[in-house]
């Protein structure tokens, strides 16, 4: 008795959703290979469908969606268009499907911080497996901690400081350097990339925190931690909604000699 032989899997195939186009071509580029066809109609009522233009079947896909409220679409709608699709595909026969977000929404909301509060991204973590989604990738998650253990499904969070480290070196030449995080909460991934960048360089790179609590939209805190003087400063979020928490540690770090 001889066995058969395996018939070659499909290779993996990339799917770009509308408003991540251009990301989806770089990548799709990069990786020398032609997005996935696809397409999606909106409907007069603002409901809207999607669906594949190839055969997926057994097929392993990667559906790329940032799922930020700007641009095309809000939040929430984009959120939605990546549920469905993801959900369109794996009835179309896909093997495996990673949801890939460099953007992830409502990842923010992680715990409760007063009484009944939401931790709306274990939600959100629950809709992407009930979708089908077999792993989710995402870039500088909020807390990468409360990332994976939102979810039961694979989870990959990456991280963009080796092109940040690249890009930073490049203009700084060998000025004194400082990383800053703007709060407590983001002192990990600052840190991660404070240590790269001294990998990098070669030479010792400091290190800052600056002091923010945020209740009812009001943001307060004074403290500000770290040697900046003649440093150049580089402060570091994970995201950016109306730029105040960059500002504000800017200032500080302005106000401490950088």
């Amino acid at each position: 008795m001889t066995d058969r032989p395996s018939l070659p899997l499909p290779a993996p195939r990339l799917f770009a959703l509308t408003g991540t186009e251009a990301l989806g071509r770089d990548i799709a580029r990069h990786l020398g290979i032609a997005l996935g066809r696809h397409e999606e109609r909106d409907f007069e009522d603002g409901e809207h469908k999607a669906r594949v233009l190839e055969s997926v079947c057994g097929a392993e896909l990667y559906v790329l969606h940032s799922l930020h409220g700007m641009g095309v679409g809000s939040a929430n709608d984009r959120l939605c268009r990546m549920l469905f699709f993801i959900a369109a595909c794996k009835d179309a026969g896909a093997a495996r499907v990673t949801a890939v977000t460099p953007y992830l929404c409502y990842a923010r909301k992680d715990r409760r911080t007063k009484p009944n509060d939401p931790v709306t991204s274990r939600y959100v973590a629950a809709l992407f497996e009930a979708a089908g989604a077999d792993r989710v990738m995402a870039l500088d998650v909020h807390n990468e901690a409360a990332f994976e253990n939102a979810f039961r499904c694979r989870t990959l969070a990456l991280t963009a400081a080796p092109l940040q480290v690249a890009a930073i070196l490049a203009v700084t030449a060998d000025e004194r350097l400082c990383v800053i995080s703007p709060d407590l909460g983001g002192g990990k991934r600052a840190e991660r990339l404070r240590e790269a960048l001294e990998r990098a360089a070669g030479r010792p790179v400091g290190r800052a925190f600056a002091e923010k609590y945020r209740s009812a939209g009001i943001v307060s805190g004074d403290l500000f931690a770290g040697d900046v003087r003649d440093a150049t400063c580089i402060i570091v979020d994970d995201l950016a909604s109306t730029g105040g928490t960059l500002v504000r540690a800017a200032r500080a770090a302005r106000e401490n000699g950088a």
